[in-house]
């Protein structure tokens, strides 16, 4: 069975046609779906609740970030498949059998991302797997990105990360490697995850077997102050935690004295005082946190 899991804030409406589709698509596989209400404004399990008896549906009293709104609803899962999916996601076709097929027929996969697509007329490319990260900048590439689905990026192949949106993962994976770390609360844990599951010896895959659309952005807002914030934090973060050795101290004052510092003078350039003030919050709770 796939236990699939969603978090949900301040979006029921994306949340409810999410769980349309999969309950008026998905037929390969048995499935339980689990929505993690992330400390909405009000309740909204409420106006999920009748509509969807079948739904396990969590209310948590404080906002437990991706991480640990994703850990929540793992713990409840029951399935030995943990298909984790961004609330304002939704799929027209069902493959999912394929997905768990292929898992299934390689033992050192722990999981895999399908394709992710933006929806249009035609449909484009948002995620078709990644390039490495650069060891010293962080840096990399999305496959296919905003590029027509018209084919080219149908072939299987190993992905060094995968994309947050949708994930599905062995259970048996996660209970080796552990859950999702916590201390992100919001952007970069799908990267360091992916990180410790390579540590242990596992593959990650890019599967385009099966695909699924994402709307996106629609918690935070593309390139809020919020997202910058966070951004800022973790991309260090994720260097103290995954780079090793001198590359970590190089990587470390790279991000700290060219990349972040660019930004805040590009802020200050424009006058933008709030994406400003995110850098310098970034920065300083990046020097002042529990880094493990």
């Amino acid at each position: 069975m796939i236990s699939i899991v969603t978090i949900n804030y301040n979006g029921w409406k994306d949340t409810a046609n999410m769980i349309v589709s999969i309950q008026s698509v998905i037929r390969s596989v048995e499935y339980e779906i689990i929505v993690v209400d992330n400390a909405s404004r009000e309740d909204e399990t409420v106006y999920l609740k009748d509509r969807f008896p079948s739904v396990n549906l969590i209310r948590s009293e404080v906002n437990l970030g991706f991480s640990g709104g994703n850990n929540l609803g793992i713990r409840a899962a029951k399935g030995a498949y943990i298909f984790l999916l961004n609330n304002d996601t939704y799929v027209e076709t069902d493959q999912w059998k394929d997905l768990v097929d292929f898992l299934d027929a390689h033992p050192k996969a722990a999981g895999l991302s399908p394709k992710i697509l933006f929806p249009g007329n035609p449909p484009t490319i948002q995620f078709a797997g990644f390039t490495p990260l650069s060891s010293i900048t962080l840096r990399n590439e999305i496959l296919g990105y905003r590029q027509v689905d018209d084919g080219r990026w149908d072939r299987v192949r190993p992905t060094p990360i995968v994309h947050g949106a949708a994930m599905l993962f062995k259970r048996e994976a996660i209970e080796r490697v552990g859950l999702m770390p916590e201390l992100y609360f919001l952007y970069y844990e799908e990267l360091d995850w992916s990180a410790a599951f390579t540590r242990f010896g596992y593959e990650l895959w890019y599967c385009p077997l099966a695909a699924v659309f994402h709307i996106g952005s629609q918690s935070t807002g593309s390139s809020s102050p919020l997202q910058l914030r966070y951004m800022t934090r973790n991309r260090l973060l994720y260097a103290w935690r995954n780079v090793f050795g001198y590359r970590r101290l190089v990587a470390v004052a790279y991000l700290l004295l060219i990349a972040h510092v660019r930004t805040f003078l590009t802020a200050l350039a424009k006058g933008d005082w709030s994406r400003m003030r995110a850098v310098l919050q970034g920065l300083c709770e990046f020097i002042g946190m529990n880094k493990r």
